[in-house]
Parts: C-alpha cells; sequence; structure tokens
C-alpha cells in the first residue's frame, strides 16, 4: 500500500483523537494509524526529500494541522492534542 496523502489521513485522525479520551500523543496516533493503514515497514521508512522526517510521520502532522485550523482539534501542550466540541 501506499502512503495516504494527507487529506485522507484527516478522518482517520480525527478519529483516533475522538475514540481516546483527553489528550494523546502525536507519535502514539502515528503509530496506531500506521497499524490500521497497515503499511509495510518500508512504508514507515520512507522519507521526504529533504531526509529529514517519514513521508507519514509528515502526512499525520499535515492532516493534524488542519484538523486543527477547521477548530476540530486542539493542542493544549507541544506533541498532544485533543478533541474539540465541534469534532
Amino acid at each position: 500500500m501506499t502512503v495516504p496523502d494527507y487529506q485522507s489521513l484527516m478522518l482517520p485522525v480525527l478519529s483516533a483523537v475522538g475514540s481516546s479520551e483527553g489528550e494523546v500523543r502525536i507519535g502514539d496516533v502515528i503509530r496506531k494509524l500506521g497499524e490500521q493503514l497497515e503499511l509495510t515497514a518500508e512504508d514507515r521508512a520512507k522519507l521526504l526529500p529533504s531526509g529529514r522526517q517519514g513521508l507519514f510521520e509528515n502526512r499525520v502532522h499535515w492532516a493534524k494541522f488542519y484538523l486543527g485550523k477547521a477548530c476540530l482539534i486542539e493542542a493544549p501542550r507541544r506533541g498532544y492534542f485533543k478533541i474539540t466540541a465541534r469534532g
């Protein structure tokens, strides 16, 4: 399977946050989604052209960013986020 784009990851990210109580760590969401989407180790290891960040991690972060802009999630502290009433 190829790594989904960030638009395709928005609903799974929101669902992952909504299914938990309180705050969740972004790292835990990335791991959980990778397992749910059955991404291979190769897919998870793919890097951006810069070679500094994983492609899948980057796309989950972008999905999280746009969910925040839509006021569906909020980040109470660094590395953690939670669903809002609107989400």
